[in-house]
């Protein structure tokens, strides 16, 4: 693979599905994997195949119903989950099983209630079972965020000489900084034997708002698949958000990482899994927000409206919106009323600007925002009474 290829891991059927009230059915979960396709991920995780049989079939279908991404079923390490999901990817063309364990101190001694040697058992068990089925086996280390960095190397060269091809480091609970996650991806890449022959993966909770930040810097440092979901959704605060992280590559080309996304597709998908999932985008949200490309103070619509780079880093077509929004509040000033008088067909002058201007503001001061319905009639009404 090239050096500077991130590997775009799409775990919102799985991850993101385990918020609550957010379940979907089979046919929902292969409209969104065909869309998940079609916007250009490297891997789908389709499900945990041993949980239910509805997930059980959802993988099944969704491993028939995509061509291009590796499809994922997730298991623990254990042998029948193993099983289970290899028998759920079987039809898949490019079929891959994701296990592992804990391997925090916390998991270790409260969760599993065993000893760091049984877990190295238990790991390098999973893999070379999970070898028995498919040639692509990820190992993710659960709570690798709060693992001894030490400990967490044994387990993974362990796993490596097992035949893991992908190495998963989640920060299970979103708890490291990213110069903390950083350095422990370059921990491994320095400190594990045989690193080379499989691929960090990073999977970051947003629990302190820094899944994106971390899975950036965990790239930076030798990571080169990103573990992610449509909208940042997932357990608890959620996870990495995809179109973060794909976006920040787009922008900040120095990074040097690149990706395989179709970027235009990225509001169009972002909608679909929040409709199917029931599951409202926040209006501030990066990228996919409804205010993401919004603006509605005065100073910051001028300088929009002369140069759009004034106040967006991002060209709202790259992800998939028709333009920029311009909302008219009290905050707006005489450019912003022009601008979307002229784009309902008023082209006012400056005298008939500064009469509607102060129309204007006295609908806006009762208001939260003026629609281009209300801003309509004020000219009619105003213009009409100017020349009576």
């Amino acid at each position: 693979m090239a050096d500077n290829r991130i590997y775009i891991f799409d775990t919102t059927l799985r991850d993101g599905e385990q918020v609550p009230g957010c379940k979907l059915n089979t046919e929902q979960k292969v409209e969104i994997a065909r869309e998940l396709e079609r916007l250009g991920v490297d891997v789908i995780e389709a499900g945990f195949p041993i949980s239910s049989p509805g997930d059980f079939r959802s993988v099944v279908e969704i491993a028939k119903a995509v061509n291009e991404p590796v499809v994922c079923g997730l298991s623990r390490a254990v042998a029948k989950d193993i099983e289970v999901a290899a028998d759920a990817v079987k039809n898949a063309k490019r079929p891959r099983i994701h296990t592992g364990i804990g391997t925090s101190e916390s998991h270790i001694k409260f969760k599993l209630q065993t000893t760091p040697e049984k877990i190295i058992e238990k790991a390098v068990m999973a893999v070379k079972h999970a070898k028995r089925f498919v040639e692509d086996v990820e190992f993710y280390a659960e709570d690798a965020g709060r693992t001894d960095n030490e400990f967490l190397a044994r387990v993974i060269e362990a796993v490596v000489a097992a035949g893991a091809t992908v190495l998963n480091i989640p920060d299970t609970t979103g708890y490291c900084l990213p110069e903390e996650y950083g350095a422990k991806i370059r921990y491994l890449r320095e400190n594990v034997k045989g690193i080379h022959k499989a691929i960090l993966s990073t999977h970051c909770h947003n629990d302190l708002g820094l899944a994106t930040a971390n899975s950036i810097a965990g790239a930076q440092n030798g990571a080169r698949q990103i573990e992610c979901t449509i909208n940042g959704i997932g357990e608890r605060a959620g996870n990495t958000s995809l179109e973060e992280v794909v976006m920040i590559m787009k922008q900040h080309q120095h990074l040097n990482l690149v990706n395989q996304i179709n970027t235009p597709l990225l509001n169009p998908i972002s909608r679909l899994v929040s409709e199917r999932m029931g599951m409202p985008v926040q209006p501030n949200k990066a990228i996919v927000g409804a205010n993401a490309f919004a603006h509605s103070s005065g100073i910051h619509q001028d300088g929009v409206i002369k140069k759009r780079e004034t106040y967006e880093i991002i060209d709202p077509l790259e992800v998939g919106v028709d333009h920029s929004k311009i909302v008219l509040t009290a905050r707006s000033g005489r450019a912003a009323i022009a601008y979307r008088a002229k784009n309902i067909g008023h082209n006012l002058t400056k005298e008939e600007l500064d009469v509607v201007y102060s129309g204007f503001l006295e609908i806006a001061d009762r208001q939260k925002e003026v629609s281009d319905d209300d801003l309509s009639k004020l000219i009619n009404s105003k213009l009409s009474s100017a020349t009576a």
